[in-house]
């Protein structure tokens, strides 16, 4: 049986489309998540979003127990959570951390990420298309891998 990829979304990108639409896009969750079913084909995907950081890392263990790789969009928790990072540090495959807006760009407080320092790639900038551009990488990170 093929191994999910799993894509964790954090905090507050339930509300996509409406917040913030002249950083975030007008693109919606649901519309999200139809993009990266579609760049998948027939990969299972297991598809999340959470504003609590527990559900988060629950995911994150399941994913090291069943998943194949982890598209991470950690929203706020990037630069806060240091057991997002330490959930993350357990997984064995690939990582992709995926920013909607490119967080160089931005305010100083967003510019430190704890969880670039265990994604095997990150993606950040590309708006909402950036979800399909990263299960793009992903399938070739895992075809990769063997």
């Amino acid at each position: 049986m093929t191994k999910p990829i799993y894509i964790l979304n954090g905090p507050n990108l339930n509300r996509l489309g409406k917040r913030e639409p002249e950083i975030y896009g007008r693109t919606t969750l649901a519309e999200v998540e139809a993009m990266c079913r579609e760049a998948a084909g027939d990969r299972p995907l297991r598809f999340h979003q959470s504003n609590a950081e527990h559900e988060i890392i629950g995911w994150i263990h399941e994913a090291t127990d069943e998943g194949a790789g982890i598209i991470i969009n950690p929203a706020a928790f990037t630069f806060t959570s240091i057991a997002i990072l330490d959930a993350l540090k357990m997984f064995p495959g690939p990582i992709i951390e995926l920013h909607i807006s490119n967080i160089h760009r931005r305010e100083a407080i967003y510019h430190n990420s704890l969880v670039s320092k265990t994604a095997t790639a990150v993606i950040a900038g590309l708006g909402a298309n950036g979800y399909g551009v990263a299960v793009g990488a992903m399938l070739t990170l895992l075809q990769t891998r063997g």
